[in-house]
């Protein structure tokens, strides 16, 4: 995954770490425990019994982020639950991160066609981001209006992406824009979706949201 295998292994020790530092914690006291600057402040945001954390590992067309607005919207209507009683996690990560970056990182760095994405609804390639900012002549048809992650995000829904995965975003950008890597990194970070919370890694993500009571789902 990584071009700089010490840099792999120095953010991978930061992610072990950071496990055993918590290991011993109780669930609802783990992010008050954690030091460093990552943001944990969305386990505080886990309400109510029902929970789910969905692992978006592939990007798979954007149909990861869509079956974790399915199942929202199934426990709604099957057991008259409100939608905001639900508590949902998304974690993007591995190839999965190409979804938490924007339109204009598809479009530069040329995603779609060197990954085959092709769009959900018609099932031709595309070279945008399958899962935003679905407006305008991009517009999903009326059942699927709110299949996005910007939707996803506007009903309470929690984005966590994998710190690790975004060095491959980071290494694209700095072949492709012959920049250094703090440069590559500064520009990956401004590309990302509004409302995507960077952990240390996918596999500490999923770990923590079951600590919280998520139930774990393989989305993609």
């Amino acid at each position: 995954m990584f071009a700089d295998r010490r840099s792999f292994l120095e953010q991978l020790t930061l992610g072990t770490a950071s496990l055993a530092a918590l290991g011993q914690a109780a669930p609802e006291s783990l992010a008050a425990q954690a030091g460093g600057h990552w943001d944990l402040s969305w386990t505080s945001r886990l309400k109510g019994k029902r929970r789910a954390v969905f692992d978006v590992p592939e990007i798979e067309d954007g149909y990861g982020v869509w079956r974790a607005i399915i199942w929202k919207k199934q426990y709604s209507q099957v057991f008259n639950f409100p939608e905001s009683t639900l508590s949902m996690v998304l974690i993007l990560r591995h190839d999965g991160i190409a979804l938490a970056m924007n339109q204009d990182f598809w479009e530069r760095y040329h995603i779609g066609p060197d990954k085959g994405v092709k769009d959900p609804v018609t099932g031709e390639p595309t070279r945008r981001n399958p899962v935003l900012d679905r407006t305008g002549a991009h517009a999903l048809p009326e059942q699927f209006g709110d299949f996005t992650l910007e939707d996803f995000l506007k009903g309470g829904g929690i984005v966590l992406g994998c710190a690790l995965a975004l060095q491959d975003c980071i290494d694209l950008i700095a072949r492709t824009d012959k920049v250094d890597l703090a440069e590559a990194s500064r520009k990956a970070r401004s590309m990302l979706a509004p409302g995507v919370i960077m952990q240390p890694s996918g596999v500490f993500a999923a770990t923590l949201a079951q600590e919280y009571g998520c139930r774990y789902v393989r989305a993609s």
